[in-house]
């Protein structure tokens, strides 16, 4: 699970899809298991998380392994080298903590660790589930106010902006109405009843460095 094992063994032209704060790793697997043709790389900053997943995919086929995905050991704010300009599509589906904070503030060193990964015209997509009754005192702590979509189109699109990525959609799904997402966080989160749901997408381009 560290960067110096990046070789994927498929076409790269094909297109490469990151997901960072992958968790346990759900996501990539059965993305990678139902779209082959395209390589998928988890990213977590967490060993334990990614441990069982990471055993699964190298082993044979018929036992559930896969040539198509591969998971790494990393923080975001430390994203590998080897890393720089591969990314078709960077995805983060419910992150939490630093990782959250630095997405909902639009943190600039992150933003732009994140944009260093990406191709040109890469698409940048971010899934937030909050319950801001459960979630209060974490979100007061991270310094998070606001996570509203008029929010996200007008303060938040100008640091993105700042940073190389240009929001083009931005969207909400009121709790208990989730659409079906393929992560078992979206699978645990989305029962809650208080629990809502804010997403945008971007594409990286050129910024002034």
């Amino acid at each position: 699970m560290n960067s110096k094992h990046l070789s994927p063994p498929i076409d790269e032209s094909k297109g490469i899809i990151v997901d960072l704060g992958t968790g346990d790793g759900r996501f990539v697997y059965q993305s990678a298991r139902q779209n082959q043709h395209r390589f998928y790389l988890g990213i977590d900053a967490s060993a334990n998380s990614l441990e069982k997943i990471s055993e699964k995919i190298h082993r044979k086929p018929a036992k559930g392994g896969l040539k198509n995905a591969l998971f790494i050991q990393a923080a975001v704010e430390a994203l590998p080298e080897e890393l720089d300009g591969i990314a078709d599509e960077v995805h983060i589906h419910f992150p939490w903590g630093s990782l959250l904070k630095g997405i909902a503030t639009g943190d600039e060193t992150m933003l732009k660790n994140i944009h260093r990964i990406c191709a040109p015209d890469a698409v940048l997509e971010v899934i937030i589930g909050v319950d801001p009754e459960r979630d209060a005192t974490e979100l007061q702590r991270l310094g998070i106010s606001n996570l509203s979509e008029d929010f996200i189109a007008t303060n938040l699109a100008k640091r993105y902006q700042d940073c190389g990525f240009q929001i083009n959609e931005i969207g909400s799904f009121p709790a208990g109405q989730w659409p079906n997402i393929c992560t078992s966080w979206a699978q645990r989160l989305g029962t809650n009843d208080k629990r809502s749901l804010v997403y945008f997408t971007a594409t990286a381009a050129a910024y002034a460095a």
